[in-house]
């Protein structure tokens, strides 16, 4: 059966049941919809290129979890996460706290930016877990993972710098991420 004929739907279904090329389809099928979304609001072609991946790896996590409640919306589902991620991206870019709550209240915020030592010493730890915990991973996935977080790159700079192609540098991420995941779960560290 031709994907073309296929709902989102049952290409959906297809890929949980371990057909990658479905995903392939869904991707391809709303592709330029969602990345001229992401384009008209970012204004910025290589940044709208980061968040579409970013976009991807969430929904395919997300899938792969079995978190995603089909009600035949998946582009709007999938919009809504690209502008969620825009928005993040956003906020980190302008280092501003954002309140959505009408009932503000300054006082409450009094100190934000100071951290106690203990929450300092506790930060330390954790960040000296994460970097444990990413040793333990193949070199391939450490190598994409380490120059997504720690370098900033983009999924298609990874991809030229590593000479694979952007879905194999998504693909190494998403398994980095996941194998992370059991690690954590394995060695009980918890990171907030």
């Amino acid at each position: 059966m031709e994907s073309i004929m296929l709902t989102d739907s049952e290409l959906i279904s297809l890929y949980l049941s371990g057909d990658e090329s479905a995903l392939k389809n869904l991707i391809l099928r709303h592709e330029r919809k969602i990345f001229t979304y992401i384009l008209s609001s970012v204004k910025n072609k290589e940044l709208a290129e980061d968040l579409f991946q970013d976009t991807f790896v969430k929904v395919i996590n997300t899938l792969r979890l079995g978190k995603y409640k089909d009600e035949g919306h998946f582009v709007q589902w999938v919009m809504r996460i690209a502008n969620n991620l825009k928005i993040d991206y956003f906020r980190r870019s302008q280092h501003l706290p954002m309140y959505s709550n009408d009932d503000f209240n300054v006082l409450d915020n009094i100190g934000i930016e100071e951290a106690s030592i203990e929450q300092k010493i506790i930060q330390e730890q954790i960040y000296k877990d994460a970097r444990d915990l990413v040793q333990h991973l193949p070199q391939e996935q450490r190598q994409v993972l380490e120059m997504r977080i720690y370098h900033d790159l983009s999924f298609k700079e990874i991809a030229e710098k590593t000479n694979v192609s952007i879905n194999t540098a998504l693909g190494r991420m998403h398994y980095a991420i996941a194998n992370l995941r059991k690690l954590m779960e394995e060695k009980h560290v918890v990171l907030s």
